[in-house]
């Protein structure tokens, strides 16, 4: 049985902003940290995409 390990943005640094509602380390949801195991790979890949401008737009409002 291959086992391969499921793919995920964690760095290990969990802070979640509540105002926000997005883990300041990697910056998916609540929710999306909490089904995260359960999410496809075209799921996880699809969030996985969105992190970058995700974490942009929070940057860019904590600025304004």
């Amino acid at each position: 049985m291959d086992r391969t390990p499921i793919t995920t943005p964690c760095v290990k640094v969990c802070f979640v902003d509540p105002k926000a509602g997005v883990c300041l380390g990697c910056f998916r949801t609540m929710e999306e940290l909490g089904c995260w195991t359960r999410y496809s790979d075209a799921e996880r890949d699809a969030i996985m995409q969105a992190l970058p401008e995700r974490e942009a737009a929070y940057r860019r409002a904590r600025e304004a």
